[in-house]
């Protein structure tokens, strides 16, 4: 295929999977030789994207030295050396030395540090090459190639799927779904947003559940998410606050240095003292007008800083990162795993005539079933128990402990329904014999299995309410003492599980419909017709929660001074929902259809107010960002997706998720957090502003200090005194008793 189709990648959507293979030259049954391989390998260079490139160390290095006060230093020591005073040249090269060094020592530990948290990328994958299945090296992928996939597997390139078996894909990392959401190999004859895509996978996104096979269409810097990273390297890090202040400071202290040199040399002069004393006097002043140990104070506090920060779960990768945190006036953040906890909880189950609360929070089994605020008796609760084995029966999800910590493999809506099971110290492995399934897809929004239960049959079905709602003929009711029984559904009770939906849903829960059917002695193999008659279970709510510590945070942070905004590319009504939990101020949300419609300056007014954003694509972050910055905001932006890492690089500081973040999320941020959990960045915040106080507080005692010395030496000159200090005292006297004592 030739360059100049490139771009077509975003339309793979509308063609055929033959068509696809035809125009890559490959077949499902043959893949590509091993020649194509190594011809398109050259053309199209390795898989592998630029934003996760490797900091060399004298990049870390020369960083130490771009500084205002620095190069005043070295012009400093240059004048020295020229006019004969190599003591005071050396001393101050070796303070810039020092300050180099203990920079470089900092920054390089973070980056090392970083390289071992990048897992972003499977190493290997399975193709199709001359005919045969082989295990590659991701980065060698090309388009054309075949690659078969499956539960587990992080796909290494974007595909057009060809072929598809109940297939789910997590797509979080580049749409910030937080959801899984459904694949096929289905052509669609529209264009339709990335995230509806249903006919491709996209590299760096996981495969949740299911198999499948796709044609390799984009690598690389070729695929969507090289084209976000390359968005990302056209954005120029800004300084941080501190780095402003000191240049400011460096400049302002330059011309005085200078000015003080002539004023002091031409007066001492004019007065009758020797010339060359005299500059040699100007020049020593001048020199120690400039606090030659700021730079070494500064580098030392925040080096210091950086185990406080690594205490606080926040891993530094420039050490001035710290203070232009606590700088920090707004902090946009993302929902999931940041301010949530990144794990599926049901919480409500709703059945006729009742609601019952479900307590504990994850992934682990510890909690109870509660009615109106009184825990119930699960084991003599026919309607809970029944609702809860359809459940874990039509099911691929499992939950088991592991090293001490409850781990989920699976669909996360499916592993919370296990764990409501094993709450009721269900038997989740089950004795049941499934013999039939129908999967569920994007279209059916619906599953099915068929159990046999001796001669019977009995089908369990689960999925969106307004799906299995219309399918439903009868509803089970009954409990917290009451019998259970099974009867026919009426208009109104229709009416009530909708306004029941209703209300589940606009309190941000996402909603599943549990239902079975007792086929008898029929064996229909049809999923239309298994699927009909159906007796209605009950609706279950389930949210992936807050985390516990995340309201006092915002509470804290609120107090501070420091706005915090929610964007995410959830859904509006579950970002509102956790924002409302959480004291998060909130009153509207924003969606990203909603954002391209509205001009900058209708952004700017906006948000003003208390608004969040849902739906964002990365430039819409990117520019939310800007506009928050223009109004003169310094601001922090969270993130672990490829598609957060634009805004990263643009914020005032960029703070990448080390836990779950892609390696082009932490490439363009300043901070690391270890433990992916936003009350870390609050404590980072007090970390930085303890840092930046203690840096104001040196500069203030030096530059009192200083001045001192220059008004003391000055008026002694216009009075016609002899000198206090000899140049190299001067010197001498600031190294001592200003960057020791300081």
């Amino acid at each position: 295929m030739e360059d100049g189709n490139i771009d077509s990648i975003r339309n793979y959507h509308r063609c055929s999977a033959s068509e696809v293979a035809n125009e890559w030259q490959t077949s499902l049954e043959r893949g590509l030789s091993t020649a194509d391989v190594e011809q398109r390998l050259q053309h199209y260079g390795p898989n592998r994207l630029q934003g996760g490139k490797d900091v060399r160390w004298y990049e870390v290095l020369r960083r130490q030295f771009v500084d205002v006060l620095i190069a005043i230093l070295l012009v400093a020591a240059v004048v020295s050396l020229a006019v004969g005073e190599f003591a005071d040249a050396v001393t101050i090269f070796a303070i810039v030395i020092l300050n180099g060094a203990l920079g470089f020592v900092q920054e390089w530990k973070a980056e090392r540090s970083l390289v071992a948290l990048r897992e972003m990328l499977t190493p290997t994958c399975r193709v199709i090459r001359d005919g045969n299945e082989q295990t590659v090296d991701a980065n060698t992928l090309v388009p054309g190639d075949i690659v078969l996939f499956e539960s587990g597997d992080r796909i290494a390139a974007d595909l057009r799927i060809a072929e598809s078996s109940h297939l789910r894909v997590d797509e979080s990392a580049l749409t910030g779904e937080s959801v899984s959401v459904s694949k096929s190999s289905a052509t669609i004859d529209h264009d339709v947003a990335l995230a509806e895509r249903s006919n491709m996978a996209w590299m760096g996104t996981a495969v949740t559940h299911g198999r499948g096979i796709g044609i390799v269409v984009g690598t690389g810097g070729n695929s969507e998410f090289g084209r976000i990273a390359s968005l990302t390297e056209g954005i120029a890090s800004d300084t941080t606050p501190l780095q402003q202040k000191l240049a400011v400071l460096g400049r302002y202290l330059g011309f005085v240095a200078v000015g003080i040199s002539f004023v002091v040399a031409l007066t001492g002069w004019m007065l009758g003292k020797p010339l060359l004393e005299m500059f040699l006097t100007g020049v020593s002043l001048a020199v120690a007008v400039v606090p030659e140990g700021l730079p070494a104070v500064v580098t030392l506090t925040l080096a210091l800083g950086v185990r406080s920060m690594v205490r606080r779960k926040a891993l530094l990768r420039r050490l001035r990162a710290a203070e232009g945190l606590g700088a920090a006036t707004v902090v946009c953040t993302d929902k999931t795993g940041t301010l949530t906890q990144n794990q599926m909880t049901v919480q409500r189950i709703w059945q006729f005539g009742r609601e019952v609360d479900v307590t504990g929070v994850g992934y682990d089994p510890l909690g109870h079933f509660e009615v109106s605020g009184e825990r119930i008796d699960y084991r003599h609760d026919l309607p809970l128990q029944e609702l809860l084995r359809s459940a874990v029966l039509c099911n691929h999800g499992t939950v088991r402990r592991e090293d001490g910590v409850w781990k989920h493999y699976g669909e996360p809506t499916e592993c919370a329904l296990i764990v409501a099971a094993l709450k009721a110290w269900m038997d989740i492995d089950g004795v049941s014999r499934l013999v039939n399934e129908f999967a569920f897809d994007s279209t059916r929004k619906r599953m099915s299995v068929i159990e046999q239960v001796g001669d019977n049959w009995i089908a369990h079905v689960k999925g969106a309410p307004e799906v299995i709602l219309p399918r439903c003929s009868h509803l089970l009711e009954g409990g917290g003492g009451a019998p259970a029984r099974i009867r026919e559904m009426s208009d109104s009770d229709r009416n009530q599980v909708a306004e029941a939906v209703e209300s589940i849903a606009s309190s941000g829960l996402r909603t599943l419909a549990i239902a079975r059917r007792n086929l008898g002695h029929d064996h229909a193999c049809d999923a239309d017709e298994v699927e009909q008659s159906l007796t209605l279970l009950g609706v279950v709510g389930m949210m992936d929660p807050p985390r516990p510590e995340v309201a006092d945070a915002v509470a804290l942070a609120g107090t501070a001074g420091i706005r915090v905004v929610m964007i995410t590319g959830d859904s509006a009504a579950t970002a509102l929902a956790i924002a409302r939990k959480i004291g998060l101020p909130s009153e509207t949300a924003l969606v990203g259809s909603q954002l391209d419609g509205i001009s900058d300056a209708e952004l700017s007014e906006r948000i003003r107010g208390d608004v969040l954003f849902a739906r964002t694509t990365p430039e819409q972050k990117l520019r939310i960002v800007n506009a928050f910055q223009a109004q003169g905001h310094i601001v922090g932006m969270t993130g672990d997706g490829v598609n957060d890492a634009p805004a990263l690089k643009k914020a005032d500081i960029g703070i990448a998720m080390g836990e779950r973040g892609t390696d082009v999320a932490k490439g363009a941020a300043d901070i690391v957090l270890t433990d992916d959990n936003f009350s870390s960045i609050i404590g980072a915040v007090e970390e930085g502003r303890r840092q930046y106080d203690n840096i104001q507080k040196f500069v203030r005692y030096l530059l009192s200090s200083n001045t001192g010395e220059v008004v003391a030496i000055f008026l002694n000159i216009v009075m016609g005194g002899p000198l206090l200090f000899l140049p190299v005292q001067i010197l001498w006297m600031n190294l001592v008793t200003d960057g020791l004592t300081a």
